[in-house]
């Protein structure tokens, strides 16, 4: 693959990999190693692919599992986060709900971005994320009454 053609897959798929990152991290630096780390390693499988659906599910199962890997590093055990994810690139009629969703506990914050924000099914989330259907349904569920409670504790 060229330097062009990288460079065109790079925009094809960077929003779903840097939404996915910011949302598995809470943190933009954080997000940011991990969307650079999935590219590296997307260009070293390029070939491996059967179709854009694979290439999808590859790139959000490998997002995962970078900021998995991340998160259980010794390094990231021993520095505290910045805490920048809040401000940026959020219009300031959203800022109140990001916050709110970027404060549900990780496993349901990525449940939640992938079903409600991707677009994927239930299903299509718990393959995703490596886990049952009702395991997706629970921290769905879960995530909603969370947000429920936060949102309009804030309304009153």
């Amino acid at each position: 693959m060229t330097r062009e053609e990288r460079g065109r897959e790079v925009e094809r798929w960077a929003d779903l990999v840097w939404r996915l990152a910011l949302v598995r991290t809470a943190d933009i630096h954080d997000a940011e190693d991990v969307f650079q780390e999935v590219f590296l390693r997307y260009f070293r499988h390029e070939d491996e692919f059967a179709d854009d659906g694979h290439r999808r599910a590859w790139l959000i199962r490998c997002t995962v599992n970078r900021a998995k890997s991340l998160h259980s590093s010794p390094w990231r055990r021993r520095t505290l986060p910045l805490e920048t994810a809040e401000s940026v690139g959020v219009r300031d009629e959203y800022r109140q709900a990001y916050a709110a969703v970027l404060a549900l506990p990780e496993k349901q914050r990525v449940a939640a971005h992938l079903h409600y924000c991707e677009g994927y099914s239930v299903q299509e989330t718990a393959e995703l994320l490596g886990c049952p259907e009702g395991t997706v349904k629970s921290r769905l569920a879960r995530a909603r009454e969370l947000l429920r409670l936060e949102l309009g504790k804030e309304e009153e």
